[in-house]
């Protein structure tokens, strides 16, 4: 059970620390008393990329040999090799130009959501759904609606220590390169995959 939560919260602090900074900018554009509705958006978003992800395991648990799941360990590398040379590719001054409206504040933090996390959740959340036990599946989703409000407050609290904000937005790249790297390869380690080629 205790593996099953950390494993969860590992993979969502890697998807999440880039979209803790686009968080903080979202609280610097609005008022105090719309922040819950950046939170409904939040899960909105989350529960779109997170079912997406669902849907292509439940597909791809059908592949027969273990090892081949293990292949899919190269996506989050890929991901976290393509942070490394290319950077973040985050318009945060166009994220905070989306959030000015309260009328429209849900939709435009959900679609910001999944705009700005979509490849990088799919990429790392098909992948560990595909290679844990299903019954460790719900855990895991409740630990994500909990870090979801977690990083939520956390967003909001940081959005007030601008010194803060600043060193996350230079280190927080570098631990989301190295967690992704991480996961991948443990991902091929845990399914046989290294144990197959070689």
């Amino acid at each position: 059970m205790v593996k099953t939560i950390l494993t969860g919260v590992t993979a969502y602090i890697s998807t999440g620390l880039d979209y803790l900074i686009i968080l903080m900018v979202i609280f610097s554009r609005v008022k105090h008393q719309d922040r819950w509705l950046v939170l409904v958006g939040d899960f909105v978003g989350t529960i779109v990329l997170v079912g997406s992800s669902l849907i292509l395991a439940l597909v791809l648990g059908f592949v027969p040999a273990p090892w081949l799941l293990g292949l899919l360990g190269l996506i989050p590398i890929y991901l976290g090799l393509k942070l490394w040379f290319q950077g973040d590719d985050d318009d945060t001054a166009e994220i905070a130009n989306r959030v000015t409206n309260p009328q429209s504040l849900i939709m435009s933090v959900a679609v910001i959501t999944m705009a700005t996390c979509g490849a990088d959740n799919v990429g790392i959340y098909v992948p560990l759904f595909t290679t844990v036990e299903p019954a460790a599946i719900p855990l895991i989703l409740l630990t994500f609606a909990v870090m979801v409000v977690l990083f939520w407050e956390i967003g909001y609290r940081l959005a007030c220590l601008p010194k803060v904000a600043t060193v996350l937005e230079k280190q927080g790249r570098y631990l989301t390169i190295a967690v992704y790297i991480l996961i991948g390869l443990y991902i091929l380690w845990d399914n046989g995959t290294f144990a197959h080629f070689l």
